[in-house]
């Protein structure tokens, strides 16, 4: 072996070490995040004792959170502390939440500052762990496809087991063993990280120098606490940040004690998101404005689904809990049995039984010179969510009992595979459609844009809210698959008649790549 082979083999087996890093430490925090989301909404009913209509508020302000403060998480991780210190205060910040979350019910006061603790945390994790991967193999096109392909199994392997997990360890030992299991499962993650992590950060840092060498400064962006020398400078640095943290973490922690400070934000977020588009448009050169407006378009569109998916945690976990059955037999048969919060985890089993056959009819398709436009498929992702919502309406309305959780699997099923229709195509929007100078802007956006969806979701799931006895559960729960098979029916109708303008956008974008391709040429 060349001396030039060997060191093409040590580059590829630290770029391996360093994925594995960051891919174990995502999955534990996904192991985490999405167990507390299991057991959380029954937690609050059962063990807190809160009515439907201030579990579904809480849940709809947490959801605004945790999609909105990823975008300070962002930029603390690009311009001030970098990814791999931003990500892993996130951590910590996490494993903190989870076990304030099990101390909540012996002290309640703690459960509020708990739950914003998850959601800056998660702000502060969400953005930076996915910069590191690019991060890693950088330059690298294939290589990158693949390792975000294994990225994204790993979020879903451990939002399932997770999903299984908490809510029997909440049945069988109480909600506070849930949620230390899901602390437990961070500092599993940290641990491994204290172990390995000295090999990612030497990698970076490598490639880092590397790529300053070939290319100079401008070659990547470099955090403030990097650009800083001394102890003194970056300690008054990280100090100042603390604070501005913990400054965040009482403000949020304030505006989720109020429904009315929560409305009064996302107010506030949706106008100034409206003024951003406007002046962005405005702004935009005539040959970038049809890409633009698609993608203001699409996105919206994407974040309607979000609408329906917070049913999963609201409304559809509230039936399962009051009015499904938790035994799945086959015949006379009994088979096994799940709780309330564990037919959450059909979500993502159905997102990973479904991404690779999509994937491969998308590959099918586009050699066939059939792919079909974003638009279009969200169009067919709404359809199967008004099917899921038609299967739970005509279920629920025609039970004498318990409805039988086969219909759950039916209805998480066709809506998964709508997911990843609508929402799934989400950044892949923004990717192809936005001007490249702008689209660090626009993904923020879009999260926010899905954060106010979540919090309108809300909204629609406490339409079904039901007196602490559940008396009337099953009626309310009827009236409300029902205004939902209807709403994302007439959303359907809506959307096909927008296909003409959407098509002609995505031709008019077309055209200019075109020409500035062959511009760029001639």
């Amino acid at each position: 072996m060349t001396d030039q082979q060997h060191s093409a083999v040590n580059f590829l087996s630290a770029r391996r070490q360093a994925f594995a890093v960051v891919m174990a430490i995502e999955l534990w925090e996904r192991f985490g995040y999405y167990g507390m989301q299991a057991v959380l909404t029954v937690f609050m009913v059962v063990q807190l004792h809160m009515h439907d209509h201030d579990v579904n508020l809480m849940q709809g302000g947490l959801g605004f959170l945790m999609y909105s403060l990823p975008v300070l998480g962002g930029l603390l991780g690009d311009q001030c502390l970098g990814s791999r210190l931003t990500m892993l205060m996130g951590a910590v910040g996490l494993t903190a939440g989870y076990g304030l979350l099990a101390l909540s019910l012996g002290y309640p006061d703690v459960f509020l500052p708990a739950l914003t603790l998850i959601a800056l945390s998660n702000g502060l994790f969400k953005p930076n762990a996915g910069t590191l991967v690019r991060r890693i193999y950088a330059g690298d096109g294939t290589a990158l496809d693949a390792a975000f392909t294994l990225y994204y199994m790993a979020i879903n392997v451990g939002s399932t087991v997770s999903m299984l997990l908490m809510p029997w360890l909440q049945q069988r030992y109480g909600a506070a063993v849930a949620f230390l299991a899901c602390s437990g499962g961070l500092l599993v993650g940290l641990g491994y990280y204290a172990v390995r992590g000295g090999r990612m950060r030497r990698f970076l840092v490598g490639r880092a120098a590397e790529a300053l060498k070939q290319h100079g400064p401008t070659a990547l962006p470099i955090p403030l606490m990097e650009r800083l020398s001394g102890p003194v400078r970056k300690g008054a640095l990280g100090g100042g940040i603390l604070l501005v943290l913990l400054a965040v973490w009482a403000f949020c922690t304030w505006v989720l004690h109020s429904p009315t400070l929560v409305r009064l934000c996302i107010i506030v977020a949706g106008g100034g998101l409206i003024l951003l588009w406007v002046w962005l448009y405005a702004r935009a050169k005539e040959s970038e404005r049809p890409g633009l407006l698609l993608t203001y378009i699409l996105c919206t569109q994407t974040m309607a689904y979000q609408i329906f998916y917070q049913q999963m945690q609201t409304s559809l976990t509230l039936f399962a809990m009051r009015d499904v059955s938790g035994v799945y037999q086959l015949g006379p048969w009994r088979l096994f049995t799940m709780s309330a919060g564990q037919f959450q985890a059909l979500n993502p089993i159905a997102v990973m039984l479904f991404s690779p056959v999509l994937a491969w009819l998308y590959r099918r398709h586009a050699s066939k010179g059939h792919d079909a436009s974003p638009a279009v498929k969200i169009l067919l992702g709404y359809g199967l969510v008004t099917l899921a919502f038609f299967i739970w309406w005509v279920a629920s309305g025609h039970s004498a009992g318990l409805v039988s959780p086969w219909v759950m699997v039916a209805g998480y099923g066709t809506m998964s595979l709508g997911e990843l229709l609508t929402i799934g195509l989400g950044l892949a929007i923004v990717a192809r459609y936005a001007p490249a100078r702008i689209s660090a802007v626009l993904m923020g956006a879009l999260f926010l844009l899905w954060g106010i969806g979540m919090y309108l979701g809300s909204l629609v799931a406490d339409l079904a809210s039901v007196p602490v006895d559940a008396s009337g559960s099953l009626a309310g729960y009827v009236a409300l698959f029902r205004g939902l098979f209807l709403g994302c029916g007439g959303l359907c109708v809506i959307m096909a008649l927008l296909l003409p303008l959407t098509r002609r956008l995505g031709q008019q974008h077309r055209d200019q790549q075109k020409g500035k391709v062959v511009k760029e040429v001639t």
